[in-house]
C-alpha cells in the first residue's frame, strides 16, 4: 500500500468488469491496466512497485501508465480530504476501469459526474408474478394480471424486498381453493408492502485538480486534454497584454540606462 494520501483512487461511476475491459489497449497496457483494476484503492501503483511486480522495466511501465492516461483511464491530482477541518490535500492517481474523455474527467474534479441509471425492475416484476404458478399452482396469473400488478412488485424491489420475501408473502398459507388469484395476489402486496427505505443525504463534492502527467503542474482538467499541459504537448505560452517584461531585444539598452542613472547619483555623505 502507499504512504497515505498517495496510491490508486477509483474514479466514480465504473461499470461492472468484465473479461474485454481492456482488449481495445495494446497487450503491454492492457496487462498494465488489467493490474492496477484488481488492486484495492490506496495501493501503490508507481513504476518502482510496479515493475517489482509486473514483467516490465520502469521506462517501460512509465510509457504505459501515460499511455493509459491517453486512453482515458487514468489521471494524476489532488483531493481535498472533506471532514479534515483543514485546508488538508491529499495526491491521487484516479483510475477508471472504463475509458473517458477529457470531458467526463473534467465533470469528474467537480463532482457533477451522471449517475448511473437506475435498474430496470418492470420485466424482473413480469418474472417474478408469471413464475408463481410454478412455485404455488393456485395463484396462476395471465399476462394481463402480470403486467397490472407489475408496479406493486417493482415498489417491493425499490423498497429493498427481495425475490424470496416476495415469493413467501405471496405463497405462504394460501386458502384453499383460491377463486381470484389476482385479487389475492393484488391484496397481499398491498397490505403486506414493506416500509420506504430512508434514502441517505447526498454527500457533498469533493474538490479535486488534476496535474501534468509530465511536469505536474497543476491546472484545469479543461486545459489537461490527455493529461498534458500546453508546455509539455509543445504549445506556446501568450505573454500578457500587460507584461512588464523586456523584449530579448531591448535588455542592452535597458541595462545602459540602469547603469547611466547609478552612476549619476551623488554619492551619500558619510557621518
Amino acid at each position: 500500500m502507499a504512504n497515505p494520501g498517495y496510491g490508486k483512487w477509483s474514479a466514480t461511476d465504473q461499470r461492472p468488469r468484465t473479461a474485454g475491459d481492456f482488449a481495445h489497449l495494446p497487450p503491454r497496457e492492457a496487462a498494465v491496466a488489467a493490474y492496477i483494476d484488481r488492486l484495492p484503492d490506496g495501493a501503490d501503483i508507481s513504476v518502482k512497485t510496479l515493475a517489482k511486480v509486473l514483467p516490465y522495466g520502469q521506462c517501460a511501465l512509465r510509457t504505459a501508465l501515460n499511455n493509459l492516461q491517453q486512453a482515458g483511464h487514468l489521471r494524476r491530482g489532488s483531493e481535498h480530504v472533506i471532514g479534515s477541518g483543514s485546508a488538508h490535500w491529499v495526491t491521487r492517481t484516479f483510475f477508471s476501469r472504463t475509458p473517458r474523455d477529457d470531458a467526463w474527467w473534467a465533470a469528474f474534479t467537480r463532482g457533477d459526474t451522471p449517475p448511473e441509471q437506475p435498474r430496470k425492475t418492470r420485466s424482473r416484476a413480469f418474472v417474478l408474478l408469471a413464475a408463481l404458478g410454478r412455485t404455488a399452482p393456485a395463484p396462476s396469473l395471465s399476462a394481463t394480471d402480470c403486467a397490472a400488478l407489475g408496479p406493486y412488485v417493482t415498489t417491493w424491489f425499490d423498497r429493498g424486498a427481495t425475490e424470496a420475501q416476495l415469493l413467501h408473502a405471496l405463497t405462504d398459507g394460501l386458502p384453499v381453493p383460491v377463486h381470484h388469484a389476482a385479487v389475492l395476489v393484488r391484496t397481499r402486496l398491498t397490505v403486506k408492502m414493506p416500509p420506504e427505505r430512508v434514502i441517505p443525504p447526498i454527500p457533498r463534492a469533493v474538490l479535486r485538480v488534476l496535474e501534468c502527467m509530465k511536469c505536474g503542474a497543476p491546472g484545469r482538467a479543461e486545459a489537461l486534454p490527455g493529461g498534458e499541459c500546453g508546455p509539455c504537448r509543445g504549445e506556446q505560452v501568450p505573454v500578457p497584454a500587460g507584461s512588464r517584461g523586456i523584449p530579448s531585444g531591448q535588455v542592452r539598452d535597458r541595462m545602459a540606462e540602469v547603469r547611466a542613472a547609478m552612476a549619476a547619483r551623488p554619492a551619500r555623505a558619510r557621518k
